[in-house]
């Protein structure tokens, strides 16, 4: 749906004038709530010349009309509200007076806000996020495949093509989800991207108010959010503040000449992420980067355009409250402004303190990725409101460490190694831990085709320190065997989609390889679910041995320890090196494998190739 709301003023109860009706004028952001934290809103209007335009504002106690501002682009213009916290629930009406005698009337909703709303606990350590590519996922709805308004058409044959996959198929999924154990979802941005082609990804946003009609629609979001949450699921939004895609309205006439970087001519970033830590970098280089633009498709936003910025902030806030998010993850984080960033994380986190945020910056240099955490003291003076950033460091740590022989700096040790420099994080347990996700190799592929490899890797990153996220169907063994591209990797979910044979989510025809990897995957996340010690408890780990790693979680009464025997034959692990960690306690059970309580002896016979659980007790 659109969100203009046009009234004439016989509508109102107004006389009836013969001047005519201006036509569409678009309202962002289409509604809004009272007693939200700040009184001040504004309101980006579009569809008329508003040179020499006046606005007045009805009668409505607590809301006073602060400035009506027209543009460098005069067919856009700004209504500046303050909303005070007496502002009750209702209707604010608003008229637009042009200068050639044309009035608008805006019938602007203000409603009520959920209860508890501000309170809201976002995603922690707590939680198991699992990523989905929403056109991968399950097409619960054929009808909406193509859309005669959207450029681009089905084509389920095409790699780079959109398969049909929306947000039906993920409600239709919602129990198959919670039995999994995930306990948060995270949807790759499914705002409409009306781009001539391939579109389905989402990062090329041309409505930043609007789910994209190939995936649903408004409405549909936010009865995705609310099932979810009866099952105990949370929804983190993928919201992109960088760019846009090259479709957008605002190219096309844009509201100020400074709204797109380098004058919305394309010129490249440079990816030099460094540049912004960097003492030693020119201005021109660290603009190359944060101006830049990814690719033609994607015109890079300039956040210090005022009017951009305030909007950016404001649908945050907007899809937060609309759709009861309790979370958010964006994309590409470090290549906007960063006195924006720093303005929009604490707008948010003013709002929610308890909310959680996790920003995209790729990169394997965990100094780089730690200034932008929250909490962080940085040499610059830049102060940071974003919780939480993505271990891209450990991502391929785990992978390398699996993968290599080992030596004294090879292998399991890239893992400790990199766990090591968590002295760089402010909050280390709040940074989120994956082994793959919708931009690289699935973890299968990266391993070798190795399903205990890829056991190990996911039990590691489910049980060390940090947020966990899960990569769509990498629980039935989803891999990208021949092929990086990332229409590759980004595979239609088997039972998503009428041309499939097999069902992952019935386990009709799957093959017993993934059969068993899915049963082993819902254990341990449901044992997780019920072991506070992966969400609260402190981290030791010691320094692999012989192809041996391992780590406890505990704390002063309680302790799981973890063993990653790497090695192809089973391994006797001498205890007395642990000593410090396993003092008070006596036995043991193995909760992925038997509820039944052993005695702790001087040593542990590990498996092969293998993660194993113990839970201790005195």
């Amino acid at each position: 749906m659109k969100y203009f709301i046009l009234f004439c003023l016989c509508a109102l109860g107004a006389p009836v004038y013969s001047a005519p009706v201006a036509s569409e004028l678009v309202v962002e952001p289409p509604s809004w709530w009272v007693g939200m934290k700040s009184s001040q809103l504004q309101l980006l209007l579009r569809g008329a010349d508003f040179e020499g335009a006046k606005v007045s504002v009805s009668a409505y106690s607590g809301v006073t009309l602060d400035k009506f501002t027209v543009l460098e682009n005069n067919r856009y213009a700004t209504i500046d509200l303050q909303i005070e916290p007496l502002a009750q629930a209702g209707t604010l009406n608003l008229m637009v007076h042009l200068a050639n005698g044309e009035r608008q009337s805006i019938a602007y909703s203000l409603a009520a806000r959920t209860r508890d709303s501000a309170s809201r606990r976002g995603f922690s350590a707590r939680d198991v996020v699992y990523l989905i590519n929403p056109d991968r996922f399950a097409n619960g709805d054929a009808s909406n495949d193509s859309v005669v308004s959207l450029s681009e058409q089905a084509n389920p044959t095409k790699p780079d093509g959109r398969h049909g996959g929306d947000l039906q198929g993920i409600i239709d999924q919602l129990d198959y989800l919670a039995d999994l154990g995930v306990t948060q979802l995270w949807l790759t941005p499914a705002l409409e991207n009306n781009q001539p082609n391939y579109s389905y990804h989402g990062y090329a946003i041309t409505d930043f108010y609007q789910i994209d009609a190939r995936m649903g629609d408004n409405q549909l979001y936010r009865q995705l959010s609310q099932q979810a949450k009866q099952k105990g699921v949370g929804l983190i939004m993928d919201m992109v503040l960088n760019h846009s895609g090259s479709e957008h309205w605002w190219l096309k006439n844009p509201p100020t000449k400074d709204w797109i970087n380098f004058g919305g001519t394309f010129s490249g970033t440079s990816h030099a992420r460094q540049t912004i830590q960097d003492p030693y970098a020119s201005k021109a280089d660290k603009k190359q980067f944060s101006d830049g633009w990814f690719v033609p498709t994607m015109p890079d936003l300039n956040q210090r355009q005022p009017i951009l910025a305030t909007y950016l902030i404001q649908n945050a806030l907007w899809w937060i409250e609309f759709a009861d998010l309790s979370g958010i993850r964006v994309d590409t984080y470090s290549y906007s402004d960063k006195q924006f960033l720093a303005k929009w994380t604490e707008r948010i986190m003013d709002e929610y303190p308890a909310f959680n945020i996790v920003g995209e910056e790729w990169t394997t240099n965990t100094a780089t990725a730690a200034y932008w955490q929250a909490g962080k003291i940085n040499h610059d003076g830049y102060v940071s409101g974003l919780p939480s950033v993505m271990d891209f460091s450990l991502q391929q740590a785990v992978v390398s460490g699996l993968n290599e022989s080992e030596s004294w700096n090879t292998g399991l040790i890239k893992i400790y190694q990199s766990l090591a420099n968590d002295f760089l994080y402010a909050d280390p347990n709040k940074v989120l831990v994956f082994a793959d996700n919708h931009d690289m190799s699935r973890v299968l592929t990266e391993l070798g085709n190795d399903i205990a490899k890829t056991k190990m890797a996911l039990g590691l990153l489910l049980t060390t320190r940090g947020i966990p996220q899960l990569y769509y169907a990498t629980e039935v063994l989803a891999h990208n065997n021949g092929s990086d591209a990332h229409g590759v990797i980004r595979v239609d979910f088997p039972g998503g989609f009428d041309y499939q044979l097999a069902n992952g989510f019935t386990g009709q025809g799957l093959q017993p390889d993934q059969q068993a990897m899915q049963d082993w995957l819902k254990k341990l996340l449901n044992y997780r679910k019920q072991q506070p010690l992966f969400a609260t408890g402190q981290l030791m780990h010691f320094s692999p041995e012989q192809g041996v790693y391992v780590y406890f979680r505990y704390s002063e009464s309680d302790a799981v320890m973890v063993v990653l025997n790497k090695n192809s034959e089973d391994r006797a692990v001498s205890l007395e090196r642990f000593s410090e960690r396993l003092k008070g306690f006596n036995g043991y059970n193995m909760p992925l494998k038997s509820s039944s309580k052993q005695r702790l002896g001087d040593k542990l016979q590990v498996p092969a190739q293998s993660l194993t659980l113990y839970e201790l007790s005195q």
